[in-house]
């Protein structure tokens, strides 16, 4: 009616102003159109994805944790059968001590892997990986939260793992050096979730991601020393091991629980190899960046 009053909306506010001028919409404040809710990092958002990640492999702890745990723990059982009668000597302790760290570090390696290798590939497959691209995060958030995953996920096993093999007679896991069971096992499980990353964005189907498990990581794994010292190997394969990242992690951590490896006689050899990792982690995290910035096989 016209002896009502009426309300006037100020062009480029989100506010009502009221025939006295004040806003009548105060307690809703709103950016103006192409101003940044969030200006630095969304941790919410990178919460967020991290607890759905982590919840999805948890879900079903049993495929996930425990049974790579069992079956990392039969080579145990197998090898220490097979070659550890008569309390062989390996780097001064009994060979299940011997190789028990190894096939630890081994087991979350092989699982930050599978983690990190899984979730894109299946979004490109089922075709929800809008899911991942759609929300309010950086390429740089993304990836710390999926290989934060990851990482949760090698954790936990290589805990089970050690759990396990505390009960297998023989086995010690005294730790001499705690510092290098921490950085070569995050380091470590952080390389092969970065290279995780990297294949499921490259896969277009299962099989190549199976590919890349079967001809790549496992191949690396089970050759770079978990089972002996390359000091038995000949002087060609010994240099073939030597380019082997895994040969570093999986010997670092070893030199964490025994107080020695074969990566060299000092612990300043073992110190320069933990640099090493470092360097090529982030390498590889530097790649992957860029590789998520283009969209490279994930925004059509």
């Amino acid at each position: 009616m016209a002896d009502q009053p009426h309300s006037t909306e100020l062009p480029g506010t989100s506010g009502i102003l009221n025939p006295d001028g004040t806003n009548g919409n105060a307690t809703r404040r709103f950016p103006a159109k192409g101003e940044p809710l969030i200006h630095q990092v969304n941790w919410e958002g990178l919460k967020t994805l991290y607890m759905k990640e982590v919840r999805r492999f948890f879900k079903v702890q049993t495929q996930t944790i425990w049974a790579p745990a069992i079956t990392t723990m039969l080579f145990l059982v197998i090898f220490t059968v097979a070659l550890g009668r008569g309390d062989r000597q390996v780097l001064g302790v009994n060979f299940a001590t011997f190789v028990a760290p190894g096939l630890i570090v081994m087991g979350m390696m092989q699982n930050a892997f599978a983690n990190s290798s899984f979730s894109f590939l299946a979004g490109k497959v089922q075709g929800t990986i809008v899911d991942y691209l759609m929300p309010p995060l950086t390429e740089a958030e993304l990836m710390v939260a999926m290989i934060g995953a990851a990482v949760t996920r090698a954790v936990l096993v290589g805990l089970a793992l050690t759990l396990a093999m505390l009960l297998w007679p023989g086995v010690s896991l005294s730790m001499a050096h705690p510092w290098a069971v921490v950085w070569f096992g995050l380091a470590g499980s952080a390389f092969l979730a970065l290279l995780g990353l990297l294949s499921s964005v490259w896969a277009e189907k299962f099989d190549h991601n199976a590919a890349v498990t079967n001809f790549v990581i496992a191949p690396l794994s089970l050759l770079s020393g978990t089972f002996y010292v390359i000091d038995n190997l000949a002087p060609a394969f010994q240099a073939i091991s030597r380019v082997n990242p895994f040969f570093y992690v999986i010997s670092g951590f070893r030199f964490g629980f025994l107080g020695q490896s074969d990566i060299g006689d000092t612990n300043m050899a073992v110190l320069h190899s933990a640099l090493g990792v470092g360097v090529l982690d982030a390498a590889l995290a530097t790649v992957l960046f860029f590789v998520l910035r283009s969209g490279w096989k994930l925004k059509g």
